[in-house]
């Protein structure tokens, strides 16, 4: 063996150094009953069955076909008609798009004033809906946020003394993701689109357009890509900057090239060293092509969904942990229904956007709590849940993680922290990020618990 160098010898020590120092970072926190085991997704995953799968990918396919064939929520965009009646058209407008209800102010602190409401509700463009309105089809080239008015102007709840639930802000979509175009706003930045679980506003440029068949086609046959990863990035690339360092989060399926197609050399680089796979890009005039592009095999990826089994739920969902939360996919990351249904889609299992959809939605095993459900009876339906059971209170979704001892964890994408101390005194803090809890004592007020306001356990089963 050739001896190290004086350089190797520095890199191993200073990687010993680190190592070492990571062991020793001592843990603090004050959220109650969570300790240091509760952290490692290997405390939770457990039993002989933990990779044993739940449902295969023809079960799943059955229950997406039903979720999406009685969820009023969700679409199949194979189904919309090619024109949309006057009548149609303004109703998707109006679904997202109305004047806020309640005092809201701008970004440093002024208050919407009626010109402002009057300046969103024209760059709708509602003078230029027709009797008949053709829906054309596109493919998202690039992350984008979806918007309640085609405006990037951040708004929030009168009051607010942080910046970080912009009221404007409804959710994102990602590259390959199929979208129907159903109107342009007045300046021409921006399309109303409408994917399988969503209808709002997204920058023109995050869209290529195409025809139907191609569209609808791009994800439907041969091998694909899933991110499983929070995120992935294809390689860098210098003679095609749209499919260079583009960012891919998890659930994001993508095709692969087939393996006649894919040559020996791509910009410059061989192929083997990752996995070669088909984006969709923007032409100057807006319309779709498609870019072959590589993704390194150092980038968390799976060829085909990964299994459903209870081991896959706890380590897809452990990659977010300590993600900051994001409103509706804003700060480049998720708020908790995002984050369940990122954690899901790795599965390929399809689910409404909003936690109110999820919740009332028929899909999967449901267990109903009616709100004059006393306490106890809340704590006895908690002690029967299973790892991957999503719960529901309004505007909130937690995953089940399981049990330590008595006591139900749960992880989940949240803002506050509240619960009551040994001595009775009330604490609130902040979580602000994806975090693993205790259930039972989480707190929404002095008197009232999470709990308490559980209006539905889902389980994802049939």
């Amino acid at each position: 063996m050739r001896p190290r160098s004086l350089i190797q010898s520095i890199a191993l020590a200073a990687s010993i150094a680190s190592a070492a120092a990571a062991s020793d970072y001592e843990f603090a926190s004050d959220v109650i009953g969570v300790s240091e085991k509760h952290l490692d997704p290997a405390f939770w995953i457990r039993g002989e069955d933990a990779d044993a799968p739940i449902m295969n990918v023809d079960a799943i396919t059955a229950i997406n076909r039903q979720t999406i064939a009685d969820d009023p929520t969700m679409r199949d965009l194979a189904a919309l008609p090619s024109h949309l009646s006057r009548a149609s058209l303004t109703a998707y407008i109006r679904g997202i798009s109305n004047p806020p209800s309640v005092p809201r102010i701008h970004e440093d602190g002024k208050p919407v004033t009626d010109a402002d409401v009057k300046r969103w509700e024209a760059s709708l463009a509602l003078g230029n809906v027709k009797a008949q309105n053709p829906v054309r089809f596109g493919l998202v080239v690039k992350r984008a946020s979806l918007r309640t008015y085609p405006t990037l102007e951040r708004i929030f709840s009168e009051g607010a003394t942080d910046r970080d639930i912009d009221r404007f802000q409804e959710t994102g979509v990602f590259p390959g993701d199929e979208v129907a175009v159903l109107h342009t706003s007045k300046d021409g930045k921006w399309y109303l689109v409408a994917n399988y679980q969503y209808v709002a506003w997204v920058p023109v440029d995050a869209v290529a357009t195409g025809s139907r068949d191609a569209v609808l086609a791009y994800r439907k046959d041969g091998d694909f890509l899933v991110v499983t990863g929070a995120r992935a990035h294809t390689v860098f690339n210098p003679e095609e900057p749209r499919v260079s360092e583009l960012q891919l989060d998890m659930g994001v399926r993508l095709p692969v090239v087939p393996a006649a197609d894919r040559g020996t050399e791509l910009y410059g680089q061989n192929p083997y060293l990752g996995y070669m796979v088909e984006l969709p890009v923007r032409e100057a005039d807006g319309s779709l092509a498609f870019r072959k592009a590589l993704i390194a095999r150092n980038q968390d990826v799976h060829m085909g969904y990964l299994p459903y089994t209870n081991a896959n739920i706890v380590k897809q969902a452990f990659k977010f942990v300590g993600e900051r939360y994001g409103w509706g996919h804003d700060y480049n990351g998720r708020d908790c229904t995002g984050f369940v249904g990122a954690v899901y889609a790795s599965f390929g299992i399809l689910m409404p956007r909003n936690s109110g959809d999820q919740g009332k939605s028929v899909f999967a095993q449901n267990t109903r709590i009616d709100k004059e459900t006393g306490r106890e009876a809340r704590v006895a339906e908690a002690r029967k849940i299973e790892l991957g059971d999503l719960i529901y209170i309004p505007g909130h979704v937690m995953m089940v993680l399981g049990f330590d001892g008595a006591e139900p964890f749960v992880i989940h994408d949240v803002t506050g922290l509240a619960y009551s101390k040994a001595d009775g005194a009330f604490y609130r803090g902040t979580l602000n990020g994806v975090s693993i809890t205790p259930l039972l004592p989480l707190s929404l007020s002095n008197e009232r618990l999470y709990i308490d306001a559980v209006y539905n356990i889902k389980r994802v089963r049939p």
